[in-house]
């Protein structure tokens, strides 16, 4: 509780970094099960559902939530080279990078899901005809057999291509169109989603969970 007797995740706004920031979710047993926003991350700390997880030179260390708070007021994001935070009218927290649930033992799904975000991630948001580099809503999904043509949506038959490629492709084959794909279409073996978040100096923490694990959800 805060000050005034409400949640603290009642009172969370933010800062810079700080709900933007995302974390990634291990069940009991550490396994990555999920990447999921800042303020739903604190609200399973607030209400002792998880605890966080850090990595402090060779060691790995844990925290439950209050202990974290008194670490956030302590200098102890300078030590870390940490600095997302979220504010309430009382606190300033650190956001963590990782959290494990402390009652869930379940597994994920090893199959990374077929939703045209991840197909977009896969092909690094690049058309995989003229290889332009493009924002999502200039983006669309084409098969490569086309579906008028017996192709199916699968992770093999479908790219991400700009509005002109898939218009000028229309309902050809790639060898009626004289266009083909920049990479051949294939299953990823992990969240491409998750690849990009790994990317960045913030989540390299990540990596010695969810190395060899495939189908981690990312929010």
């Amino acid at each position: 509780m805060d000050d005034d007797g409400k949640p603290v995740e009642d009172h969370i706004r933010p800062e810079a970094g700080g709900l933007s920031s995302s974390v990634l979710v291990l069940n009991r047993i550490y396994v990555p099960i999920q990447v999921i926003g800042a303020k739903r991350a604190l609200s399973l700390l607030y209400k002792d559902s998880a605890e966080i997880v850090t990595q402090e030179e060779d060691r790995i260390c844990s925290y439950d939530f209050p202990r974290w708070i008194e670490l956030s007021m302590n200098g102890y994001a300078a030590a870390q080279g940490l600095d997302d935070f979220v504010h309430t009218p009382v606190l300033r927290i650190l956001v963590p990078r990782i959290i494990r649930l402390r009652r869930y033992d379940r597994f994920p799904l090893r199959a990374v899901k077929f939703n045209r975000r991840n197909i977009l991630a896969r092909d690094e948001h690049r058309c995989q005809y003229c290889g332009k580099r493009l924002p999502p809503s200039s983006l669309s999904i084409d098969h490569v057999v086309p579906r008028s043509r017996g192709g199916k949506s699968t992770w093999g038959n479908v790219v991400a291509a700009c509005n002109a490629c898939n218009t000028r492709k229309g309902g050809r084959l790639p060898h009626e169109a004289a266009m083909h794909p920049l990479h051949a279409p294939a299953p990823p073996k992990r969240n491409p989603l998750l690849a990009e978040k790994v990317a960045h100096q913030r989540y390299q923490v990540w990596r010695q969970f969810i190395d060899g694990v495939g189908g981690v959800d990312v929010r």
